[in-house]
């Protein structure tokens, strides 16, 4: 059981019976009032989206969910391949049940596969990913108006904001959560 603290973005509970992913969750606390947590929650198996308040004193149960190591073999259409490290095992999912994470994921690359109830619900990729830019317009001096930062593309196709120094070929950081660049990479 968890408390109204422990509520954060990318939890996954138990509410009405079925398993939920916390797509947003804000502390709120008004004069007068006891605190609560407001919340977005999504239905992992229907995918519908519900907003609910935790109020104080309100228990939240975890769903109880495995996670298993897996590495991304290939995209085929809009299915991803990913085989489990352990039995070998394939797993296809859909480009919603991959969800934005889709855009910086390579072949061969390890992630976690979230099982509830020994069905495949999810993906989570590491926190950062190397990956190499592809496509990088040039840099031009005194074009800091935009605050020194180009669109470039990667490997995996993602577009992202990075520094105007940044050429084709370069190995940058990107962190997988927010989308953004974290850093140049030296071999």
């Amino acid at each position: 059981m968890s408390s109204l603290t422990d509520i954060k973005k990318g939890l996954i509970i138990k509410y009405n019976g079925d398993p939920y992913v916390v797509m947003d969750a804000k502390f709120l606390r008004m004069q007068q009032r006891k605190p609560v947590m407001q919340t977005k929650l999504k239905n992992i198996k229907t995918g519908q989206v519900v907003e609910y308040s935790f109020k104080q004193g309100e228990s939240v149960e975890e769903a109880d969910v495995a996670r298993r190591k897996a590495s991304f073999l290939y995209k085929e259409k809009e299915n991803f391949c990913f085989m489990e490290s352990e039995n070998y095992e394939q797993h296809y999912l859909s480009a919603e049940m991959v969800g934005e994470g889709a855009k910086f994921l390579k072949e061969s690359q390890e992630v976690n596969l979230v099982f509830y109830e020994d069905n495949v619900i999810g993906v989570e990729l590491p926190p950062k990913v190397v990956l190499k830019v592809v496509s990088a317009p040039p840099g031009v001096k005194g074009n800091t108006a935009t605050g020194g930062f180009k669109a470039v593309t990667l490997e995996t196709g993602a577009v992202v904001n990075a520094p105007l120094f940044l050429e084709e070929g370069a190995l940058i950081r990107v962190n997988t959560e927010t989308g953004e660049y974290v850093e140049r990479v030296t071999e």
